[in-house]
């Protein structure tokens, strides 16, 4: 196996834009500098997931996920660090670059990584059996032409053909180099008892069933033998790719048209999402003839609202949209529903007519959920008190789920037109059964945790109590306690300082002064190295003490040929933007005094964009390295370190300036660094004075334990003078 090169993986970075990756599986709409939509992560109702392009990140303040486009994409879809920049160069176009990988590389690659790159295999082995083989031509093909499937189709959805063989695809497999271990783990093979290997596919056309993001994680497959004792469809078993219930057949071929129409159209099977397709509908997915699950509304829920299920017009389509409609009510959605005339399935209702016409019957024919219920459950109830009661009851229930209370109180009016019935009754029904629904949902509710931007520092006392209640708790081990406690008082106050790292480590905030007396530009991180170092002080969270060592590590490594190379993308830039100037001001000044005035402050405006550009890439330059690090600590750290949940308003800018954090890292890095040390004299003067209980009769140690405890405590009260004192000047 091959690994791809720095260089390309940089190339990726560079030209991955947060708000084009984030598009491709949320609807955004801006909102001042940002962008907002609903969380992919978790169920919202209300836009928490904020994307700044400018920083190149992404963020749920509700459930706190997010990243950069890498760790966006790794987490959204499940996918190793080198998939997702896999995922991003085809995005984009980047050639890969790669080198043979070593020994512990490959192990690490993971089980995943090789049970998505064999079914892509069996996805083109499909393919190819079904053009290239005399049985999938003459048995296969010869299906897909009688279904009225084109070329164009078969392609587009991947469709194949498994030969009737007992172990065809075993064998191929095997002699390609692919492990057995895999073939099993993914379903595409079997072994009985007796050791006999079988393909689960044989005799069968194929469905590949792709995420959104267009990784292969299952298949299904039809027969087209005519016995009875062999199952209509095969599928894929559940395995570590592929949950039958977090997935929806064609919705990687739909989702651009989902976003652009504003709806979704929902059909059973494989044939209606590619019958309907090649009528020209393609805003159209599959549940794959299950119900469907919650999961999957919020796959739909992320590129619209709207959603209109069509289902056969037999008993188990209108139950199945029964029980569909429920919970997309759940999640507030815009609901839909259309039953096909009498003998018609989605697949050959688009066989039989335009694109146009089947546009044209789902606008005039789709219904609303209360009139659909209503019309059938009602049937045959009219005359029977008992299940018209039930029927009312069912329809009320369904309208309490609706979290919006004003579409309740119009779907109660409705409701009572429709079926008769008084509408304050309807309206003290639906308010009885919204208020259960609401208790049993809220403790799930409680439960999501709203993201800081960076961590406040408490005082020592506050600090102290937590870590005494944590040294309470029974299942911490008893060995391990002091060094324990001490790391989760000391945590608020390291990530404090690694908060400053991530976000502004490379920044040249202050200048030092070097052996020769000369001034230099200082950076944060290497400031905070340096005063770290000169009281021998180590983060003692260990993943903290490693994503500082990361950040100096990464500062070492490709620092220095990174900043070059920015600095001259930005000369270029300063270059082009004076010459466009120039030949402007000659265009329009009329003397020669005006052109030298007009170059002089059009050459400051070009210089001062060159230099905030370099501050800026300075500035951010750590953050965007680490927060796509492979390196799953450091991602996670770093994401959750940079993203700021509050932005100034403008209101508070309009009339005065206000300094901003980077303004401030003058007071700001020295203050952290000696709250830190503040909070280490305190961790070892609570030592000192747990010891002394211990040695009350022991004379001379209890007086070295005093000194010891009069120097920590003179130490605190000369960092108590500077801790919120400006120490250094910034740089001007």
């Amino acid at each position: 196996m091959k690994k791809i090169d720095n260089a390309t993986v940089q190339r990726i970075l560079d030209a991955a834009d947060i708000v084009e990756v984030v598009s491709d599986f949320v609807t955004l709409k801006k909102r001042g500098a940002n962008y907002v939509g609903l969380c992919p992560f978790h169920n919202d109702r209300s836009p928490s997931f904020y994307v700044s392009k400018a920083k190149g990140m992404c963020k749920c303040f509700s459930c706190g996920e997010g990243g950069s486009p890498v760790s966006f994409i790794m987490k959204l879809e499940q996918l190793s660090f080198t998939e997702a920049l896999r995922y991003l160069a085809k995005k984009y176009n980047i050639e890969i670059e790669e080198h043979e990988m070593t020994d512990e590389e490959r192990r690490a690659e993971g089980d995943r990584e090789n049970m998505l790159a064999l079914n892509d295999f069996a996805m083109r082995y499909f393919e190819k059996t079904l053009k290239d083989t005399p049985d999938g031509r003459d048995i296969g093909l010869s299906y897909f032409r009688y279904r009225g499937i084109s070329d164009a189709m078969i392609e587009r959805f991947h469709l194949g053909y498994a030969l009737d063989s007992r172990d065809a695809l075993f064998n191929t497999a095997v002699e390609r180099g692919y492990s057995e271990q895999y073939l099993f783990s993914t379903g595409l093979c079997t072994r009985t008892e007796d050791g006999r290997v079988y393909d689960r596919f044989r005799g069968r056309v194929i469905y590949p069933i792709f995420t959104l993001s267009g990784k292969v994680v299952a298949f299904g497959g039809r027969t087209l033998s005519k016995e009875k004792k062999i199952a209509k469809y095969v599928n894929s078993p559940e395995s570590d790719i592929y949950l039958k219930r977090k997935e929806l057949y064609g919705l990687f071929q739909a989702k651009q048209a989902i976003s652009k129409v504003q709806k979704c159209i929902l059909v059973e099977g494989y044939m209606d999402v590619i019958s309907m397709h090649q009528a020209g509908v393609c805003n159209v997915v599959a549940s794959s003839g299950t119900a469907l699950t919650v999961e999957q509304v919020r796959l739909i829920k992320r590129f619209t609202s709207n959603v209109t299920l069509i289902y056969d017009s037999d008993a188990a389509g209108i139950k199945a949209s029964l029980r569909g409609i429920e919970l997309l009510l759940q999640d507030g959605m815009d609901i839909k529903v259309l039953l096909l005339p009498e003998g018609e399935d989605p697949d050959s209702f688009a066989q039989h007519h335009s694109s146009t016409e089947v546009e044209d019957y789902i606008r005039e024919n789709e219904t609303d959920f209360i009139s659909f219920m209503a019309r059938i459950l009602m049937e045959g109830a009219a005359n029977d008190p008992t299940r018209r009661a039930q029927v009312i009851t069912r329809v009320v229930k369904t309208i309490a789920l609706i979290p919006d209370e004003i579409t309740r109180s119009v779907y109660v009016q409705e409701c009572s037109r429709i079926l008769f019935m008084d509408e304050d009754v309807l309206r003290r029904e639906v308010g009885k059964y919204y208020n259960e629904f609401r208790l049993k949902s809220r403790e799930e509710q409680q439960r999501t945790e709203a993201f800081t931007g960076g961590p406040g520092i408490p005082t020592i006392q506050e600090g102290m109590a937590e870590a005494a209640v944590h040294e309470k708790e029974p299942e911490k081990p008893a060995e391990d306690t002091t060094d324990s406690r001490h790391a989760r008082f000391l945590r608020t106050y390291e990530m404090a300082v690694a908060r400053l790292i991530a976000k502004y480590g490379n920044f040249a905030f202050a200048d030092g002064i070097d052996d020769d007396g000369n001034a230099v530009p200082m950076t944060v991180l290497e400031y905070i190295e340096a005063d770290l170092a000169a009281d021998e002080i180590r983060f003692v969270n260990q993943d903290l003490a490693h994503f500082f060592d990361e950040a100096l590590r990464l500062s070492r490594l490709s620092w220095e040929s990174d900043l070059a190379r920015k600095q001259q993308e930005l000369a270029e830039r300063r270059t082009q933007e004076f010459q466009a100037g120039v030949d402007e001001i000659r265009n329009k000044a009329t003397d020669i005094g005006s052109i030298s005035a007009m170059e002089r402050s059009l050459r400051e405006t070009v210089d001062t964009n060159y230099t905030r550009g370099i501050e800026d890439f300075a500035a951010t330059y750590l953050a965007r390295q680490m927060c796509s690090s492979p390196d799953d600590i450091v991602r996670d750290l770093a994401s959750d370190l940079v993203v700021e949940r509050h932005i100034l308003s403008k209101m508070h800018t309009k009339y005065a300036k206000v300094a901003t954090e980077q303004e401030l890292l003058g007071e700001l890095v020295p203050r952290v660094l000696h709250e830190l040390k503040d909070a280490i004299l305190c961790t070892r003067l609570n030592d000192l004075h747990a010891e002394m209980k211990t040695c009350a009769s022991d004379y001379d140690r209890v007086i070295a334990l005093m000194h010891s405890i009069r120097e920590i405590e003179t130490a605190r009260s000369e960092l108590a003078k500077l801790i919120g004192d400006r120490v250094i000047a910034p740089r001007k």
